[in-house]
């Protein structure tokens, strides 16, 4: 009769600590607009995973892709108000908020590897100051490959550009698309490959590992390989939620974002080669921008310049001031 009750009274103290285990687990949701092949998100699943496991599990963190929690234009907002406490933003698409998102989208400013890294070292501070006004802190940032214009029909100058439906996915695609005489057409990553089928647009200037995602071979015939800018995707994290978690798990979050951003940037670089091969091997032909078709982009990214500067006021021209240094 002692052995029994010792055998529940074990199986009761067991069975609590299980209990309090599972109350101590914190669940965080990821919000992402990508698909889960895409790099980002692969690097963001694995981010995830290592941060689960440094923790000894007490943080998981849910990652939902392809805009299966929040579209794209909702996540700032949703990790803002901690409906997500985590979420991943292209930077360029919040430059009306405010113009320091932008910079990384201005046409030629940063036109390799090198020197969007040397961009992103000198916007850091002025986003992690601006984040952190909004609630938020800048987890990480990553890359996207060298931007190019992808078309239906060849093109040698930016006068062929005229009157094309263009696809702007930023306040920075949309002005190159009036400024060569496009007709811009706002289109999300999850809605693209139905309206290039349904011919809403037909051409749009992004990399080639969106070419390969949203398999723009099968609708369209040309990439120009113009290296115009990498954008960056940013991973913001709400500061409450950060600030509840006990410090080892803190230590955890950051160690693992750290290690996200050096192995996204070496995927993003890995990614640029590894799409142009493939889209040539779908039959898209992958050519160098003409040299007028290359001036009058630089061009472009002239008159953009100028006007982000007159926008972006002082901390504009101290961050590009910085860059250039």
């Amino acid at each position: 009769m002692k052995r029994r009750f010792f055998s529940v009274a074990a199986l009761a103290v067991c069975g609590a600590v299980s209990f309090t285990a599972a109350q101590a687990q914190t669940k965080w949701d990821f919000a992402t607009a990508y698909p889960v092949t895409n790099f980002h998100t692969e690097n963001i699943t694995q981010f995830a995973k290592d941060v689960e496991a440094a923790s000894g599990g007490k943080l998981k963190i849910t990652v939902h892709a392809n805009a299966a929690l929040f579209k794209a234009p909702e996540i700032k907002r949703a990790v803002q108000g901690a409906q997500a406490q985590l979420g991943e933003i292209l930077l360029v698409n919040y430059q009306n908020e405010w113009q320091i998102f932008g910079a990384d989208g201005i046409p030629f400013l940063a036109d390799s590897y090198d020197s969007s890294m040397k961009l992103y070292q000198a916007q850091k501070p002025f986003l992690e100051k601006k984040l952190g006004e909004q609630g938020m802190m800048l987890l990480y940032s990553v890359a996207w490959p060298t931007q190019g214009i992808y078309t239906k029909k060849a093109i040698n100058s930016a006068a062929d550009l005229k009157g094309i439906k263009w696809r702007a996915y930023s306040p920075a695609t949309a002005r190159i698309a009036e400024l060569v005489g496009a007709q811009p057409v706002t289109v999300q990553q999850a809605e693209l490959s139905q309206a290039l089928a349904t011919g809403v647009v037909d051409s749009m200037m992004t990399s080639g590992a969106t070419g390969v995602d949203s398999k723009l071979y099968e609708h369209l015939k040309y990439y120009y390989d113009t290296q115009a800018w990498l954008p960056k995707n940013a991973v913001l994290m709400n500061k409450k939620a950060f600030d509840a978690l006990d410090k080892p798990t803190q230590e955890a979050v950051l160690k693992a974002a750290a290690a996200a951003e050096t192995r996204g940037w070496a995927a993003s670089r890995k990614v640029n080669d590894d799409t142009l091969v493939k889209l040539k091997a779908e039959g898209m032909q992958v050519l160098p921008p003409s040299a007028t078709l290359k001036s009058d982009m630089n061009k472009v990214g002239d008159t953009m310049l100028k006007e982000w500067l007159d926008k972006a006021g002082p901390e504009g021209k101290a961050l590009v001031d910085a860059y250039r240094k």
